[in-house]
């Protein structure tokens, strides 16, 4: 696999298809939108052990008092995943976004992650906007107090596989870090292709 595609970036493209979505013209947090007005985050990105992935937010008015809250895409992209898988997830979202990097001026990729939803409120194949809702804030079925999981990736391959991939910052972005680079991009009024069918199968799961 090019490894322009591992990280993200639209200068090789593998052959699995191919789908047009827009550019995207900046990103916001995904509560509280657009700048997570209300919520707080309780754990942050750890590629240590014990590794944590993403991001935890939560609402400032604590307890479970955030349940159902909305949950908004952070930015135009392509849903590429959006199922109940159980175990130790509940009801997951990815998005699959393309940018245009403010310093190379390449065209990437990344996907942004949404666990332990309440609901969905989306569906996979649909294209999305920024602030756009895609679920609510659950508990993933009442296993954890309720709290979003946010992950932003490099490596459009994960999917629901985190462990195929080497847990540093070439496959894995710090979500914060990565909304506040981008905040701000240039609306570019044209669609790009992205990759899809980059997902191995999870739980009986492929998605798109």
């Amino acid at each position: 696999m090019a490894a322009h595609l591992l990280l993200g970036s639209a200068g090789m493209l593998a052959a699995e298809g191919m789908q047009q979505v827009n550019l995207a013209d900046g990103f916001d947090f995904p509560v509280g939108r657009p700048d997570a007005t209300g919520y707080y985050k309780a754990r942050g990105l750890r590629l240590r052990s014990p590794q944590h992935f993403g991001e935890d937010w939560n609402g400032r008015a604590g307890g479970d008092s955030d349940t159902g809250d909305p949950i908004y895409s952070m930015g135009d992209g392509l849903v590429t995943f959006a199922y109940d898988v159980k175990t130790g997830w509940g009801n997951v979202v990815i998005i699959r976004h393309a940018y245009r990097d403010s310093t190379s001026g390449q065209v990437k990729y990344c996907d942004s992650l949404y666990g332990h939803l309440l609901a969905i409120t989306t569906t996979v194949g649909q294209k999305v906007t920024r602030g756009q809702q895609i679920g609510t804030l659950g508990s993933n079925h009442g296993m954890y107090p309720a709290h979003l999981h946010f992950e932003v990736r490099h490596n459009i391959r994960i999917g629901m596989q985190r462990h195929s991939a080497a847990a540093d910052t070439n496959n894995w972005a710090d979500p914060t870090q990565f909304i506040t680079k981008y905040r701000r991009l240039n609306r570019e009024w044209r669609q790009v292709p992205v990759p899809t069918g980059t997902y191995q199968e999870y739980n009986g799961f492929k998605g798109l």
